[in-house]
């Protein structure tokens, strides 16, 4: 796995946000999470983990097409997009971590997430080997800011004042970002169906 190219600098005693998902597309939301991680944790960079697909939500669009986007919206040279997940083969975050940590042991790497991904968290394979291997920060976001009192993953760790090594969780907050892909995805089938719609005659 060493042929593995990194998407940015992996110097000894960097500390690293990963973001994974299926950015589909990718929106403000996730750069909000981005930038209130990046600024409390005081992180060097934040990768963005454009999956190969999801099993929780299936038929994304192309991951060409996925990456490109996100990269159009991340605007921030210390946001990397990649595809990493693709050159390392794994398909569920759990094995991702594990290939990171064995592939780059020299970094600091932290699992960022909003806290609408807090409330399913538990539905994701090997969700306590996870949290075993990385810190976890989890920015909230409107409409979920209670999952981090209730999730099983909050249930089980305690949220720390400070992330320190895994386990930890750390609940991050600041002015909250509405965007979901969900919501994007919809809007933009609204938008094609209103000009088919027109252009019928």
């Amino acid at each position: 796995m060493s042929w593995i190219r990194p998407p940015g600098p992996v110097s000894d005693g960097l500390r690293i946000g990963l973001l994974g998902g299926s950015f589909d597309p990718a929106h403000g939301g996730h750069l909000y999470v981005s930038e209130i991680a990046r600024k409390v944790l005081k992180l060097d960079y934040i990768w963005w983990l454009v999956s190969p697909g999801n099993v929780l939500k299936p038929g994304p669009a192309p991951l060409d097409v996925r990456v490109t986007r996100a990269r159009l919206v991340a605007r921030n040279s210390r946001i990397l997009v990649s595809d990493i997940e693709e050159g390392l083969h794994t398909s569920f975050t759990v094995d991702t971590a594990k290939a990171l940590k064995r592939r780059f042991p020299q970094v600091h790497f932290i699992w960022l997430m909003g806290s609408d991904n807090l409330e399913q968290f538990s539905r994701w394979r090997q969700w306590q080997r996870i949290a075993a291997l990385l810190p976890i920060a989890v920015v909230r976001r409107p409409g979920s800011v209670l999952a981090s009192l209730h999730a099983p993953l909050a249930r089980r760790l305690g949220m720390a004042q400070r992330l320190g090594c895994a386990p930890s969780l750390v609940v991050l907050d600041g002015p909250r970002s509405s965007e979901s892909s969900t919501e994007l995805r919809a809007q933009a089938l609204g938008a094609a169906a209103e000009a088919m719609l027109n252009l019928t005659p």
